[in-house]
């Protein structure tokens, strides 16, 4: 039977995920992800472990995330076919393992079925899965019912090796994504239910439960020292790359009150999963929806206490949901969400707990019990696929995606903005510069949009606009590297490279990573023809900083090193380089690299530096 279901589950699993092979990259993060991190596309090289281990780009510490994105482009490159498959896979074998987890804890085939089934359709888990970015959220899961599923073997026969297992699996997931944190915590609430473990103590004799309790923590000490090294290393490094918000700008008194709402709102949405969006701007609640979900709250807690001793599986449920949520539900303001879909793929499992195991309680005495209930199950179940199918098909691309964002949710500048950007990235300039403007109605202070419609307008030829709208962007956020950067652009195609070089130095002040600036700056002061601004000393140096970056595996950076070498008169490095960055060129092109790589080639061959007037953009 158990092998039945999982086929089952399996089976249904694709069935409503499948389409998303055929979809693309979204607008958002899955370039800072993917499609634009150099050190990802390059796939699994020892440089790129390395940077895993100690990037804190996106503003997360998951080496192990990193390596799974790197493992797909080894395999598919950029094909998006092959970084979703590997998604929708996890996904199925998330759906698994919790269905073979909670078997394993309680016994009941059917209501654990009934819990993964649940978990592998709704709606509010399509987020986590069509999102190649998201893959963070998986591989978490994943670890999750592992170190659940070690934890359980290590209670039935308690050793040391098993006990390591556990702590093992825990660091790989907390390596992966910091939503771990909360695990020991839901650990002691297996303890209670369903493992039963607070009615007695090793020698199977009664005892207080206080002394239960107490074991029972102190035997999870190791993993709370982890949880708690492992929230200070996030915390540090999203504050560190720009991602926690202010209390300026999110107030304590917005954060609690939002928090509040969220926790009932995603119960809704569980309920009636309908005006699903990528991005919900946040929201100024009234007195009234907040205090009628903080009492909601206490309520729904108080009656779950109360029935506690009857109905165990109550408070295990409600605190895993209210517990694992807690991260993320926005005490600790990390972007401009109000709140997030994905942030409830592991939460709603005590939800659907608490529906499984209730309503098994509840149809006790109903006529024709298992029929009722399975015909009751099966409609819910077969709703929720509809809506899932359904809420992938709005994952096919940025301009879908957002679309449906802008049409389901109010005043949306983010989404407005994200879809500006897919519009642009279709050369669609004039739809993209109207979407940017709306957002900008929006929310006048948002850079990020006067960063992007500046792009734009200079795309169109409009210098002066473009120059106004990334300065309101600095001044907006004066530590903006992306708005220093396209500044950086539009003064070199104006000729003013003192200024460009200027403002690549800032962009690279705030963003010491920044690949285009470092290739740019390095370009104009190995090849440009005014001694002014020619530095073959600091070209090697920046150049040589940039192919570490990017691993010396894109072509562009070792161009720019070898011109850099040629400028310096190391004209044998220059040739040996060249011919590499050639050779890379070769296999990945274009064909206007090569050819020009061809001609440089020939010149330090010669003993010759290239030099050039016009300013060649990356």
């Amino acid at each position: 039977q158990e092998f039945m279901v999982c086929l089952f589950l399996v089976g249904v699993t694709l069935s409503v995920y499948l389409q998303i092979i055929n979809y693309d990259f979204i607008n958002l993060d899955d370039n800072f992800y993917v499609t634009e991190n150099p050190n990802v596309q390059a796939g699994l090289t020892f440089g790129g472990i390395i940077w895993s281990f100690t990037t804190g780009h996106a503003s997360n510490w998951h080496p192990l995330t990193w390596l799974s994105h790197m493992l797909d482009c080894e395999l598919y490159g950029l094909n998006p076919m092959g970084h979703h498959w590997t998604n929708v896979l996890i996904h199925a074998a998330n759906t698994i393992l919790l269905f073979l987890v909670l078997k394993l804890m309680t016994g009941a085939l059917w209501r654990s079925a009934f819990v993964a089934a649940f978990f592998a359709v709704h709606p509010l888990h399509v987020e986590s899965v069509a999102w190649v970015a998201e893959r963070k959220d998986l591989l978490c899961a994943f670890f999750w019912m592992l170190s659940v599923w070690a934890y359980v073997r290590y209670i039935q026969y308690p050793t040391k090796i098993r006990y390591l297992l556990l702590i093992l699996l825990f660091i790989l997931g907390l390596m992966i994504k910091p939503m771990l944190v909360t695990l020991p915590f839901v650990l002691l609430l297996l303890d209670f239910w369903p493992l039963s473990r607070f009615r007695s103590t090793g020698n199977k004799q009664q005892a207080r439960g206080c002394q239960i309790f107490i074991a029972l923590v102190w035997e999870k000490i190791p993993l709370f020292v982890l949880s708690a090294v492992s929230s200070l290393i996030t915390f540090l490094v999203q504050q560190h790359g720009g991602a926690v918000a202010s209390l300026e700008f999110f107030p304590l008194k917005i954060r609690i009150a939002n928090a509040f709402v969220s926790y009932i709102s995603y119960i809704g949405k569980m309920i009636w999963p309908l005006n699903l969006a990528a991005f919900y701007p946040y929201h100024e609640w009234t007195i009234g929806q907040v205090v009628a979900s903080g009492l909601l709250l206490l309520c729904l807690s108080a009656m779950v206490i109360w029935a506690s001793r009857k109905f165990p599986y109550l408070v295990t449920g409600w605190l895993w949901y209210l517990g694992t949520l807690f991260p993320v539900i926005g005490l600790v303001q990390i972007g401009m969400q109000s709140m997030a879909d994905r942030y409830t793929y592991i939460p709603l499992i005590g939800i659907f707990i608490i529906l499984a195991w209730g309503m098994s309680d509840i149809s006790v005495r109903w006529w024709r019990r298992r029929i009722v209930l399975v015909i009751l199950s099966c409609v819910v179940f077969v709703s929720f696929m509809v809506c899932t199918w359904l809420q992938v098909r709005h994952w096919q691309n940025g301009v879908t995606l957002f679309t449906h964002a802008i049409n389901v949710t109010h005043n949306n500048s983010v989404a407005y903005c994200a879809l500006g950007y897919a519009l642009e990235k279709q050369d669609k300039l004039n739809e993209a510069i109207f979407h940017y403007s709306k957002s900008l109605q929006i929310n006048p202070y948002f850079a990020v949009a006067h960063n992007n419609l500046g792009t734009a307008l200079a795309r169109k030829g409009n210098a002066k606009e473009a120059i106004y709208h990334y300065y309101e962007a600095l001044r907006i956020d004066p530590n903006y590297a992306g708005a220093y950067y396209n500044l950086g652009k539009i003064f070199v195609n104006q000729g003013k490279i003192k200024e460009a070089i200027l403002n690549y130095s800032e962009a690279l002040r705030f963003n010491p990573n920044m690949a285009q600036a470092l290739y740019n700056l390095s370009w104009i002061t190995a090849t440009h023809e005014n001694k002014e601004f020619r530095d073959g000393i600091e070209a090697v140096k920046l150049s040589a900083k940039l192919c570490k970056l990017t691993n010396n595996s894109q072509p562009l950076a070792l161009d720019v090193l070898a011109a850099a070498y040629a400028e310096t008169g190391r004209f044998d490095e220059a040739v040996l380089t060249a011919q590499k960055a050639l050779k890379l060129a070769l296999l990945y092109g274009p064909e206007e690299l090569v050819l020009g790589l061809k001609k440089r080639l020939q010149l330090y061959q010669t003993g010759r530096p290239y030099r050039q007037n016009s300013y060649r953009k990356r």
